[in-house]
């Protein structure tokens, strides 16, 4: 789970399809699997799988900052909204691994995060 800086809700709309179409790339780039995903106007939950050699902090890093560079590319808009702090996700993250619940509780939750 991570925020855009500021915790602005410019996930909307076009913007969050395109999000998610652009996390599913990078996803399939990096070989991670994707168990579920949502975007929220103001933040994103995402439950993957990932090989056993990534480190998850290399996992969201590598989210974060292509998905920004990919997003800021398709929306300048969204750049120039940015303009005066030059990123767009918040410095942290939350990462937690699924062995303490089933992986399908946590599928449940995140789709209905909208709801």
């Amino acid at each position: 789970m991570w925020c855009p800086k500021f915790r602005f809700s410019v996930l909307k709309g076009p913007v969050a399809d395109v999000l998610k179409d652009i996390l599913v790339s990078i996803c399939e780039t990096y070989h991670y699997k994707i168990k579920a995903l949502e975007v929220m106007p103001d933040h994103i939950h995402i439950s993957l799988s990932a090989p056993q050699k990534v480190a998850p902090c290399d996992i969201a890093r590598t989210l974060k900052s292509c998905s920004a560079i990919k997003l800021f590319a398709a929306y300048p808009e969204l750049k120039s909204f940015y303009a005066s702090c030059s990123v767009l996700w918040s410095r942290g993250y939350y990462i937690a691994s699924v062995g303490h619940i089933s992986a399908e509780t946590v599928k449940r939750y995140i789709e209905e995060q909208k709801d």
